[in-house]
């Protein structure tokens, strides 16, 4: 994967931005190590920072390419799994090509059909690309939002990157969040809600989105929906469909010209995607190298309950066994965690998800020592049904009930300005008035489709971003087979009755798979991404957030009533009794949170604008 930054303007001459672009393009050096580009014209000036994986020398960016006496110039982040396919295609259309990279293939797609290339490709993306012949930028992103892309509007041009840090570093762009950013951030933090950003005045453009900036100015369009239909397919052809469909999915996405490894938990998307993974390298006389985490002493103070019944071991070695592969158990310990959570919040460039980001960031760095190239479970979840809130009666965002909890820590001025519960039921709203329903259907399997909707939407959104930028912040490209726009497509459709077969979460997942895993493997109960339960690691930030306390300039001090601040660090977090996001974050991962929200302050200069 790579960085990209872009910048566009009809009223300024862009030929000597170079040092802007130059920038803005080094801030994003760890999505991109191996090389860096910049291109300027006119009115566009585009950079690029590139972490090689297909074709090695061939793919260098920003890349130009003549075609009928038009230049067309792209600066591109993603993956193509189509691009052969696609490559033989523009090749019968009379196209040649110099290189072998997906880059020259997409952007050939674009001189082909323009606009309408993004309906041909299979893969995660987004991308810029100058058509000279229109003077217009052209700007998309992938449908189901796996790459980033951000924006924001300054003096009549458009500035866009991968990462808003990149926009920080343009001149024009100020550090800013108005009243509509903290309520985002204090409402359903660490999510945000679609297209927006806890800065003022910058956005990201949506998954399935696309848009063009012109002289005519800038417009916007979704080029890619779920459509709702009646599923006509039995049991036995819809277990078999979706067995087709992620066999390729997982296949197409183990190219690569560098070495490629699977994250393993022993859960059960992990452990399909090795067993796929695996059964392929075998094929090619190779074996395949596998990772998990976890935590200092974790056997010893792990603590079972309905959300995380177990640890991982013993499901990570019935699966190493099963399929033979070289094993890597990494172990973070807690100072490590703790270490990171301030770096984290840089490469996320907002608060996130405490310890859960800071363990991913390191976990990443591991892999990265000798591989490149990752594939992870993500997004199986929340299109095959497999959180506890798609079997229980839910209003509002099932992963936020800490709403009242939230509002009550909060200074009064604050509570009266933000109105939190309002704000996450009108977002809340908003996202159930898109969800493409379909005529004749029952109020169940109305409310199964607002559920799986508002999970792509919102939480499926909320862990692509963490995996997106803590992979990349260890210059490591993590892919989400999954997440395979066929499969959503198909998956949309699937009557709750086939998704939840037997009565078990995910069952038509595991019956489709029943011939690849072992049976223990196949019907583990699901657990999230591990978490630490070691004493040490809540003392450390309890300790973290008494120092901050001393700073009476810390925006904590200016948020949140001081008493329940002191509180909640001398209970560990444990007076605030329900998870603030998700089912695990709790206690000291909450004061991980609010360590996080005083650090993003701090390290950005924010500007805190009461409108």
């Amino acid at each position: 994967m790579c960085g990209i930054t872009g910048w566009a303007s009809f009223q300024k001459n862009l030929k000597a931005s170079e040092k802007v672009l130059q920038a803005m393009t080094r801030t994003l050096n760890r999505r991109g190590p191996d090389d860096e580009n910049i291109w300027c014209s006119e009115h566009i000036a585009f950079g690029h920072r590139r972490l090689a994986v297909i074709d090695l020398i061939g793919g260098k960016q920003p890349m130009k390419k003549l075609h009928d006496g038009i230049n067309y110039v792209i600066t591109y982040n993603g993956e193509l799994y189509n691009t052969e396919e696609l490559r033989k295609e523009l090749e019968k259309r009379g196209h040649t090509f110099t290189t072998h990279s997906d880059t020259e293939v997409l952007l050939t797609a674009y001189i082909e059909w323009k606009e309408q290339c993004v309906d041909f490709l299979n893969g995660i993306f987004a991308f810029g690309i100058w058509d000279e012949q229109e003077q217009s930028l052209f700007l998309c992103r992938d449908r189901l939002g796996v790459k980033p892309l951000y924006f924001t509007e300054q003096q009549g041009g458009i500035l866009f990157a991968s990462e808003v840090k990149a926009l920080l570093a343009h001149p024009m762009v100020q550090a800013a969040i108005n009243t509509e950013g903290l309520a985002s951030m204090m409402a359903v933090g660490p999510s945000r809600a679609p297209g927006k950003t806890l800065f003022q005045n910058i956005e990201e453009l949506r998954p399935g989105f696309a848009m063009r900036f012109s002289r005519e100015g800038l417009r916007k369009w979704q080029y890619w929906q779920l459509q709702s239909r009646k599923h006509e397919e039995t049991l036995e052809e819809t277990i078999e469909q979706v067995r087709w469909l992620l066999t390729d999915a997982i296949e197409r996405q183990l190219i690569s010209d560098v070495p490629i490894c699977t994250f393993l938990s022993g859960g059960l998307d992990s452990s399909i995607i090795t067993g796929i993974a695996a059964d392929r390298f075998r094929q090619q006389n190779n074996q395949l190298h596998t990772y998990s985490i976890d935590y200092e002493d974790n056997e010893r103070f792990f603590n079972p309950h309905a959300f995380q019944t177990s640890t991982d071991t013993y499901w990570i070695q019935k699966m190493t066994e099963a399929f033979k592969t070289t094993h890597h158990a990494e172990e973070i310990t807690q100072q490590q965690l703790i270490d990171l959570l301030v770096e984290s919040v840089i490469v996320r460039d907002s608060p996130g998800m405490a310890d859960v980001d800071s363990s991913l960031l390191w976990f990443c760095r591991e892999i990265k020592r000798d591989f490149t190239v990752a594939l992870s479970g993500e997004c199986a979840d929340e299109i095959f049904g497999g959180y506890p809130w798609f079997k229980e009666k839910t209003t509002g965002f099932p992963w936020i009930r800490s709403l009242a909890e939230r509002n009550a820590i909060l200074q009064e001025k604050w509570d009266k300005k933000l109105k939190i519960e309002s704000y996450a039921q009108q977002l809340y709203t908003q996202t159930i008035t898109e969800v493409p329903l379909l005529d004749g259907e029952s109020p169940a399997e109305v409310k199964h489709r607002e559920m799986f909707y508002l999970n792509m939407q919102w939480f499926m959104q909320t862990l692509l971003e963490r995996k997106d930028r803590m992979s990349m912040g260890a210059s490591l490209e993590v892919r989400v087979p999954f997440a395979d726009h066929r499969l959503v497509e198909y998956a949309w459709n699937i009557p709750w009755e086939m998704k939840n077969l037997d009565g078990i979460e995910k069952g038509l997942l595991r019956k489709s798979m029943a011939h690849l895993l072992p049976d223990e493997v196949l019907y583990r109960k699901k657990n999230p991404y591990p978490k630490t339960y070691h004493p040490v690691y809540t003392a450390g930030v309890q300790t973290w957030l008494r120092e901050i306390l001393k700073d009476k300039n810390s925006i904590l001090h200016e948020l949140f009533e001081y008493k329940k601040l002191t509180e909640l660090i001398e209970s560990g977090g444990s007076s605030f009794k329900i998870p603030w996001y998700g089912q695990l974050m709790a206690g000291p991962q909450l004061l991980a949170y609010l360590g996080q929200i005083h650090s993003w302050f701090e390290h950005y200069h924010i500007q805190l604008i009461e409108s």
